[in-house]
């Protein structure tokens, strides 16, 4: 709104020419007359001065302000209707600015937080899992060096316990390796066509001692047509070496451990199922977390690094897919994952399904 000075200045005029007139009406000596002159002479002079003051000192620039106060009004309304954003209030803009700041550094130490209570929590894992093996290898050392030796029998016994204990911190470390260079980008995938059957029959051989001795049947349900899949061969076999290895160990003595597979017009969806303790429902959001373990003291008794799962989880991450696993406990669990597939044609024989045109 833009004020005007003329009304103003008529009414202070106004009002002074009448105080003067009043104020001269005191006086007998002045008649009507004069009094009528004084009035027009005062208002005159007073409209004009109070005119120029108000018009030219202050009323101007007070429109000049109104005017550049309108423009910035329509110019924040503008912005708004586009960007949905700022309030016009400076004040509460920038209240909103500091929260939003305090907000997102507060965000920040809550990360910082839960880092570094992940690498407390890491480093205790770590310490332990080494600590577990290096004590009792040196246990079997000392007992053989304070007499034992000259017992051949409790030698080699001691000897090869020993020896066990420094393959499991072997594995431990090289999973820890291999884990640190998978996140790190140092292990480069190496993708290509390889065939599903002949990868899950090379793993299956690994773990026939183990698991005849535990009685489970290894069994492939294999589809009538090739199972060829776009990945790499050695990062997919250390994935099926982990899932096969876990579902030999929490099986049911006398049950089986199948590895199916299910082809789609894109992928080969590869399951590995076993009949045994399963997964409660609580716990399968973190199997896939580093040293993870549902139940710690039961799975230290059957060995493995706790590495296992979350090596699974980074190499399926490496090739833009994931681990789903559905548990039932007390009847076992199914570990699941798929791959892009290729068809088995000459032409297509090194391209995924899913990347052809």
């Amino acid at each position: 709104m833009v004020y005007s000075s003329r009304g103003l200045a008529l009414l202070l005029a106004l009002c002074i020419a009448l105080i003067t007139t009043l104020f001269l009406s005191l006086f007998k000596s002045v008649d009507m007359s004069a009094l009528l002159v004084a009035f027009a002479i005062s208002f005159s002079v007073s409209y004009l001065l109070i005119f120029i003051v108000l018009d030219f000192l202050i009323f101007r620039e007070i429109n000049k302000i109104y005017k550049l106060m309108g423009k910035l009004k329509k110019k924040e309304l503008a912005k708004i209707d586009r960007q949905r954003s700022a309030p016009l209030n400076p004040l509460k803009t920038i209240n909103e600015d500091i929260y939003s700041f305090a907000e997102l550094k507060q965000k920040e130490i809550d990360e910082l937080r839960k880092l570094e209570a992940f690498r407390r929590e890491f480093i205790a894992d770590v310490s332990h899992e080494l600590k577990t093996p290096i004590f009792a290898a040196q246990g079997f050392v000392h007992t053989l060096l304070d007499g034992a030796v000259n017992d051949k029998a409790v030698r080699t016994k001691f000897l090869k316990k020993a020896a066990k204990s420094l393959d499991g911190l072997d594995i431990l470390v090289q999973d820890l390796l291999t884990l640190s260079h998978i996140e790190t980008g140092q292990i480069r995938m190496h993708f290509e066509s390889i065939d599903m059957l002949s990868l899950t029959n090379e793993v299956f051989e690994q773990f026939e001692g183990k698991a005849e001795k535990k009685e489970v049947k290894l069994r492939i349900e294999a589809p009538r047509q090739k199972v060829s899949v776009y990945a790499d061969w050695q990062r997919i076999s250390q994935v099926m070496t982990n899932l096969i290895s876990n579902a030999i160990k929490h099986s049911f003595d006398d049950s089986e451990v199948v590895v199916s597979f299910t082809i789609t017009k894109k992928n080969v969806v590869t399951k590995v199922i076993d009949l045994g303790e399963g997964i409660p429902e609580e716990h399968q959001g973190r199997i896939f977390e580093r040293f993870y373990r549902v139940d710690k003291s039961r799975s230290r008794e059957k060995g493995g690094t706790g590495l296992g799962l979350a090596i699974v989880k980074h190499i399926l991450d490496g090739h833009n897919t994931k681990a789903e696993v559905e548990s039932i406990p007390g009847k076992g669990s199914t570990f699941s994952f798929k791959l892009p597939r290729i068809k088995p044609d000459k032409d297509n024989a090194d391209q995924p399904e899913s990347q052809k045109h």
